[in-house]
């Protein structure tokens, strides 16, 4: 099976770190930023857990619920959790899942390429309040995920969601952002009575309507 953007997330009842849980009902109004690791004890991963409970309160302020996989048993986990808490100067915060049988991997379509779960099964998926997945991003076992970067896209799909814009290349919060091609040009006035600049016609930006 494979996830795309756009699908409804399936639900899954799983057990983690933090006990038994549903994604649903572990989500409940919120988004969720779910990522995976291919194995427990393994370099990469460990410095992304680690960074990722460091910066667990920049999810939380945006009603982000984070959410670890790991294809390992829950006992391995718990032995991990001890190695990154040494390592990496801070205890996880958030909940990790034993998938042993790789069955929510495989629903998932976590597993890449020729299915060797030590060099794939590392991707990261935001999934919206209404369960539908908003963001895929795959990396390579070599190359450590930027954390800031999910954040940034995770505050354009907030916007974005909230607003019905989109957010033009490089933009941060606070940046101009674009009006949508669909959006009539009554429909803008009124959307957006402080005035819009008209590069093209299919290219109109307004100021951050947040910032």
């Amino acid at each position: 099976m494979t996830i795309r953007v756009g699908d409804k997330a399936p639900n899954f009842v799983a057990k983690t770190t933090d006990g038994q849980l549903s994604l649903y009902d572990y989500m409940g109004d919120n988004w969720v930023f779910l990522f995976s690791h291919p194995a427990d004890f393994t370099p990469v991963c460990t410095t992304e857990l680690g960074q990722v409970a460091k910066m667990k309160k920049e999810f939380d302020k945006r009603n982000v619920r984070v959410l670890g996989l790991s294809i390992d048993s829950l006992e391995d986990h718990r032995r991990w959790l001890k190695d990154i808490e040494s390592t990496q100067g801070v205890a996880l915060n958030f909940p990790v899942i034993a998938d042993p049988d790789r069955a929510i991997a495989e629903r998932y379509g976590m597993i890449q390429g020729n299915g060797n779960i030590m060099s794939t099964g590392r991707m990261a998926l935001v999934i919206d309040p209404d369960k539908e997945v908003r963001l895929i991003v795959v990396y390579p076992e070599s190359t450590g995920r930027n954390f800031n970067e999910i954040l940034r896209a995770i505050d354009s799909l907030r916007l974005t969601k909230e607003y019905g814009v989109a957010t033009p290349a490089n933009w941060a919060p606070g940046d101009d952002v674009i009006i949508s091609p669909e959006t009539s040009e009554k429909d803008a006035r009124s959307m957006f009575p402080k005035g819009y600049t008209e590069h093209l016609h299919y290219l109109r930006t307004v100021a951050d309507p947040v910032h």
